[in-house]
């Protein structure tokens, strides 16, 4: 089996695969904690293999994503030591799957590269993938496969985290889209402004990088609210939440 760990600031996905080359057998999402220790992950290894009936043992192989530097060396002995399996880290600017196309190649995140890879394998070129996650980050692949750039904005959840601790009468709420633009209660009004702003948001980019791309992309979305905007536009062709999973496995196998 081939393990995927794809850490972000605020989730982690994990996916096992049957093999270097098999399909996908189960993923997991869960949250990045920085301060565990390299014990404390094997062991939530150890029980999430347990959850499928699965054995770390089986592992052959771990490929991993990252984007949270203190956690390398932790994940890297995690892995060893309950897993036995080599690891390898996914580095943006020393990778040869992908052309990154950036100033600073290095400064990339590698779970963009990843999921810009997987997308690139199924869809094709050129293409936009939209990630909605800690931040919600659109990034340009150009119809030579190429990375082209991206642009960045605060993600869904950061958001509205900002807004309800700044303002101490809005509550939390749902996200999900009301019956109309125009609220007539405090909910409806802050659920239209987050959910339709953000899909307009993801509109105006996706139209603004499609001019700048010269050619018609297909759209993707992936990330755990992905599917809060996709559903409210025809802008998104696709919505996949394991694509940086399918780049790491590409990845792991040379492209092959």
């Amino acid at each position: 089996m081939l393990l995927a760990i794809d850490v972000g600031n605020t989730e982690t996905k994990l996916g096992v695969f049957e093999s270097a080359r098999g399909p996908l057998k189960h993923m997991w999402r869960v949250t990045t904690e920085a301060r565990r220790t390299a014990d404390e992950y094997g062991v939530f290894l150890t029980q999430l293999f347990a959850t499928q009936k699965l054995k770390t043992d089986d592992v052959d192989a771990v490929v991993i994503a990252s984007v949270v530097p203190r956690l390398d060396q932790t994940l890297l002995d995690a892995c060893t030591r309950f897993v036995g399996a080599k690891s390898e880290f996914l580095k943006p600017h020393k990778q040869n799957l992908i052309e990154i196309c950036t100033e600073r190649p290095s400064e990339v995140g590698a779970d963009l590269v990843a999921a810009a890879i997987g997308a690139r394998n199924l869809y094709g070129s050129p293409l936009i993938v939209i990630s909605f996650g800690t931040a919600t980050a659109f990034v340009a692949v150009s119809k030579d496969g190429a990375y082209l750039g991206t642009a960045i904005a605060p993600g869904i959840a950061i958001s509205v985290d900002a807004l309800v601790g700044r303002a101490a009468k809005l509550p939390q709420i749902a996200l999900e889209a009301p019956q109309q633009a125009i609220g007539r209660d405090t909910i409806a009004s802050l659920q239209s402004g987050i959910v339709y702003g953000f899909v307009g948001q993801a509109e105006a980019l996706i139209d603004r990088i499609a001019a700048e791309l010269g050619a018609k992309p297909v759209v993707v979305a992936t990330g755990g609210l992905a599917d809060v905007v996709a559903k409210h536009t025809k802008s998104i062709d696709h919505v996949n939440a394991n694509l940086s999973l399918l780049g790491l496995q590409l990845f792991h196998n040379g492209g092959a």
